[in-house]
């Protein structure tokens, strides 16, 4: 059994693959094993890429196997700790240490994280940002159908490139969702992910515009920067809250797990510090009963990393899809071989060794980066509004 890899390279790959870049992350060691993570930091690859550059200077060398340590050294050895970017290249150097690490061991990545607590992992499938109204509703049943207990919609203008404004937005936004419910019954779980677009005033007149029972989630009606705001909220609605996919630690999760804000976690692996900080926020909201429901937006790394978060914890909820919204290529088999496969509205757990993706390093070296910017929102004032 090998007790030692040395860390020999850390190759940042920013590639387009489908309709957005996904940051890619290799960690070569001196055996031939190699890992791969990824950066959930979309449209800003970039910056992350120069932040992995930083740490590739004196992580080479490291013993890839101690990946405690090195997680704290990465975090701990600058006065500048911390952020939405160094956060997101630790994810990704983490994510491939654990890769690496279940390969040397011969062993799936669970493993590492304590064992495999379930066979399969459920998910929550979208109506796509571009079906409103009777579309979405019909999308909905289709997905039902298909066998999802969980769907979520998105907010009337979701998709606008140019113009949103919420008050013209919560109106239509609560009607489609009272016509939803009725639609498709009471033993499906309904959700919105408002994209904090809203303010708390605004929040409150949506869910004030809803029928008792309606949704089972909320997810991001406000931005996450102050919490008080959130507890405010919270005085002013009794529907279940999943925040957290913007969260780069567990210090920012605290307040809302210590004052009991919300009820689902939409935990990001490749944002929060990858599977070493995952952990650490997963136990801690079991111990105040939050359930993660994981944020998953891009590439099959991201997608195979939570699967094994997600079959070692206990307190899990849904796992966050694309696959059944409109073709992305997110999942493009050229780039990824191997990867996650959706068996009905669940991911079966892989067992192969580490986390059980292949990446096709040529075609990733072939293709090259595209700048992406998501879409300046105004309001029809003229003033900024958020994406």
């Amino acid at each position: 059994m090998t007790t030692k890899l040395k860390i020999t390279a850390i190759k940042p790959y920013p590639v387009w693959v489908g309709t957005r870049n996904q940051m890619l992350v290799k960690v070569e060691t001196d055996n031939g094993i190699f890992g791969w993570g990824e950066s959930g930091l979309s449209g800003r690859e970039k910056a992350v890429a120069g932040a992995i550059e930083h740490y590739r200077e004196f992580l080479i060398g490291r013993d890839a196997m101690q990946i405690g340590r090195i997680w704290q050294e990465v975090y701990r050895s600058q006065y500048f700790e911390g952020g939405r970017v160094l956060q997101a290249a630790i994810s990704a150097i983490d994510i491939a240490l654990h890769d690496i690490k279940g390969k040397a061991l011969g062993v799936p990545a669970y493993d590492l994280l304590g064992g495999k607590q379930r066979d399969r992992i459920p998910t929550f499938a979208s109506t796509g940002d571009e079906a409103e109204g009777d579309v979405a509703i019909e999308r909905a049943r289709e997905l039902r159908a298909q066998g999802w207990q969980a769907i979520r919609f998105f907010p009337i203008g979701q998709n606008s490139k140019d113009i949103f404004e919420p008050r013209e937005s919560i109106g239509a936004t609560a009607s489609m969702l009272n016509k939803a419910r009725e639609a498709l019954g009471d033993d499906v779980v309904l959700g919105i992910d408002y994209h904090h677009r809203l303010s708390v005033a605004e929040a409150a007149s949506f869910c004030n515009k809803l029928g008792r029972g309606v949704l089972d989630f909320l997810e991001e009606p406000i931005r996450d920067e102050t919490p008080e705001a959130y507890e405010s909220l919270r005085t002013m609605t009794d529907i279940p809250f999943a925040i957290g996919e913007e969260f780069a630690s567990k210090w920012q999760f605290l307040p809302y797990i210590e004052r009991g804000i919300h009820q689902f976690n939409r935990l990001d692996v490749c944002n929060v510090g990858g599977l070493t900080e995952a952990m650490k926020v997963a136990g801690w909201s079991e111990a105040h009963y939050v359930d993660l429901m994981p944020h998953n937006p891009l590439g099959p790394v991201c997608t195979a990393a939570t699967i094994h978060l997600a079959a070692a914890v206990p307190n899990f909820a849904w796992l966050e899809t694309r696959a059944p919204e409109a073709k992305l290529g997110f999942d493009n088999s050229d780039f990824f071989p191997v990867q996650p496969r959706l068996d009905g509205p669940d991911y079966p757990v892989s067992d192969l060794p580490g986390l059980g993706v292949e990446v096709n390093e040529e075609a990733v070296k072939a293709e090259s980066f595209r700048f992406w910017e998501a879409p300046h929102l105004k309001r029809r004032d003229g003033s900024v509004t958020n994406w």
